[in-house]
């Protein structure tokens, strides 16, 4: 992800879907104590659970923000970059979220989704919209989704991580 995002100590992160933390505790060491990280999740158990693991971990560099459903409720122009993991195919209102990650992003700030294909037939996560074709979501509509908002698609890697066993891909945009 580091290299995905082209993270460097200082800057600004958010996990959006953060869920128990852990790759919001790793950017947070990756970006140092001048760096800054917003780890997101509309859970309250989610909330809970990154709370004591930043405690846990001593950490001064993570915000925990409750998110929304349509919404990141991040500062705008907050962040160098944005980050979803298994996220995006559970969103119910993407087109409101999409644009409220690109009022978070500063000029040139990226955004790198990660997701996977529908199996189809699978049932849809509750609320998600019948054209995803199943649980999951394919990448030529992610990506028709996120770039209607104003970001730019830079590029796809349909394995992600290349050298990882499970089908999942990377998504990469970037704000003009």
């Amino acid at each position: 992800m580091k290299e995905a995002l082209s993270l460097e100590p200082g800057m600004a992160v958010a996990d959006i879907g953060a869920g128990g933390g852990a790759m919001s505790v790793a950017m947070a060491k990756v970006l140092g104590l001048s760096g800054h990280v917003f780890a997101t999740d509309i859970g309250k158990e989610q909330l809970a659970e990154i709370r004591e693991y930043v405690m846990r971990e001593g950490l001064s560099n993570i915000d925990v923000v409750e998110g929304a459903a349509n919404a990141t409720n991040l500062p705008r122009g907050c962040c160098d970059a944005v980050f979803m993991r298994d996220v995006y195919h559970h969103l119910t209102n993407a087109d409101e979220m999409n644009k409220s990650v690109f009022a978070a992003l500063k000029p040139g700030g990226r955004l790198a989704v990660i997701d996977f294909e529908p199996d189809p037939g699978s049932p849809l996560p509750r609320g998600v919209p019948e054209n995803r074709g199943g649980h999951g979501i394919r990448p030529s509509l992610l990506i028709a989704e996120i770039t209607a908002s104003g970001l730019r698609h830079v590029k796809t890697i349909a394995r992600w991580p290349p050298d990882g066993r499970n089908p999942i891909y990377l998504v990469l945009f970037q704000k003009p």
